[in-house]
């Protein structure tokens, strides 16, 4: 695993003296920044000038970072101290952990288009516990056969969109086509890099939660970031370590869950799917389209919203229809929604593989929460590996792969999942507004969307519009959406 600081953000004033005699090294830092704009609420003088005394001053401008934002509690200016890094070498079950994190910027090595060499993460866990032997062995099969299935694949797509291959502009598309479904074979463990963008709030939060966490591949991201970044930002990043919070929340709860089950006489055995992709929709907010048009209402008026309510519920379906309309008449399929849409939520549980996850978890404007990845909730499997008659070789694969998985879980259950591969499952709550449903509509139910995503989107597209019709009148692909557009308002033309 390699944390690299690859930069951070400086008062613009330093940057143009870097390198002149009289500049300090002790004014590199984004520090000054947080001080000066912490410095406006109550002092008079022009931003710039707090600057120049941030600038000047750096160890005052630290003690008062220390003051305002651990002694008053103002975390909020921790958040001008803005970092970029690189994570290098770490699995892609790491990766989870890290994006767990909504207010960050990610951006991940995609294995939809790079073709993946062979190396993967040996968790300390796996080295302990005695079963290193059978783990490489499994990861190496995997690998293996992601390497055949990709041999195969290609020309397959190729020759299945002949049309396309006609032009080399889009040889790029189809040869990922092929990545993107042998990927489905390689396991959780496989090494992979991302650049991540985050502010010192964020920061520290992530120091201290990853360093609550069983897996010691979290551990160590949390104690090579606070290395990387520890001495640029000393005055905003305090309290790195867990609190009893961070580490006793969740194995109690995990327990007191086990021990309601059991009582029960273990109900959460039922009811587990092998194959079928679900997405069920647990709760949307009742009168959903009632509450946007209230919103709307409200944002246009001066009136109550209790008030708003009573209107939108005694409006007739045309009229509810048209102030949908009116707030959606100039939209394009690059606009948002208005905010107003956000009041009105939906709730699903999705069983998705990790490829599908992967993808998912990118949509931070949502609550997600996730249980572990279970072999029992099956798997899923590219229709272009059925249609080339590798399903066979894929599924033996797959066993080989579960009885590996059975074998660590008897002695490092934590460190199970990194065995596991693309293919497997694991249930996802997911709460979102319907102005998020539209961006995830737009991106994912769109043709050039990944397979497995956009099935799984336009499910959960099917079910919301049934809960909020004149709501999510306009949630489709970006492809799809001038078509959806004239059937709502009429031809354009």
């Amino acid at each position: 695993m390699n944390i690299i600081l690859a930069g951070y953000n400086l008062d613009y004033e330093i940057i143009k003296t870097i390198g002149s005699p009289s500049q300090d090294d002790k004014a590199l830092t984004p520090e000054t920044i947080s001080a000066a704009y912490a410095r406006i609420s109550r002092n008079p003088s022009p931003v710039t000038e707090l600057r120049d005394i941030a600038r000047k001053e750096v160890e005052k401008a630290r003690d008062s970072n220390r003051s305002i934002v651990f002694g008053m509690g103002h975390s909020s200016i921790a958040e001008h101290a803005v970092f970029n890094i690189d994570v290098l070498d770490v699995s892609r079950l790491l990766v989870e952990e890290i994006e767990k994190f909504r207010l960050c910027s990610y951006t991940e090595k995609s294995q939809r288009y790079v073709l993946l060499k062979d190396d993967f993460v040996i968790p300390e866990e796996i080295r302990q516990a005695g079963v290193e032997k059978p783990f490489i062995k499994t990861i190496k099969e995997q690998n293996r056969f992601y390497h055949d299935l990709y041999s195969i694949l290609k020309p397959y797509v190729f020759k299945k969109n002949s049309a396309m291959a006609t032009d080399p502009a889009n040889h790029r598309i189809l040869d990922g086509w092929a990545k993107e479904d042998a990927r489905y074979i390689i396991s959780l463990a496989t090494e992979t890099q991302l650049g991540m963008t985050l502010n010192a709030r964020n920061l520290e939060l992530i120091l201290r939660r990853c360093a609550a966490h069983p897996l010691a591949e979290v551990r160590e991201y949390s104690e090579k970031l606070y290395r990387a970044t520890k001495d640029i930002a000393p005055s905003l990043i305090r309290y790195i370590k867990p609190t009893e919070f961070d580490l006793m929340t969740r194995p109690d709860l995990k327990s007191m869950v086990t021990e309601l089950i059991g009582k029960r006489g273990g109900e959460a055995e039922k009811g587990r799917n092998t194959e079928e992709n679900t997405v069920i929709l647990s709760y949307s907010t009742p009168d959903a389209d009632d509450r946007t048009i209230a919103s709307l209402i409200h944002s246009s008026s001066n009136i109550p919203l209790e008030e708003c309510m009573t209107i939108a519920s005694s409006m007739e379906r045309e009229e509810k229809e048209e102030i949908i309309k009116t707030a959606c008449r100039y939209m394009k399929s690059y606009d948002a929604a208005l905010r107003e849409f956000e009041n009105v939520d939906l709730l699903f549980e999705l069983t998705i593989s990790a490829t599908c996850f992967a993808q998912l978890k990118r949509h931070r404007i949502a609550t997600i929460t996730c249980q572990d990845y279970d072999p029992t909730l099956g798997i899923t499997i590219p229709p272009a590996i059925s249609e080339t008659g590798m399903e066979s070789r894929f599924r033996d694969v797959i066993s080989w792969t579960e009885e590996t998985y059975d074998q660590i879980n008897k002695v490092a259950p934590t460190a199970a999942a990194y065995i596991l591969t693309n293919a497997h499952r694991k249930r996802v709550a997911i709460k979102i507004n319907a102005r998020e449903l539209y961006h995830i509509a737009r991106l994912r139910v769109d043709r050039d969307a990944q397979w497995d995503i956009r099935e799984t989107a336009k499910k959960m597209l099917t079910l919301s519009r049934e809960a909020m019709p004149h709501t999510l009148m306009l949630a489709t692909g970006k492809d799809g959406f001038t078509s959806l557009y004239d059937q709502c308002f009429g031809d354009r033309k």
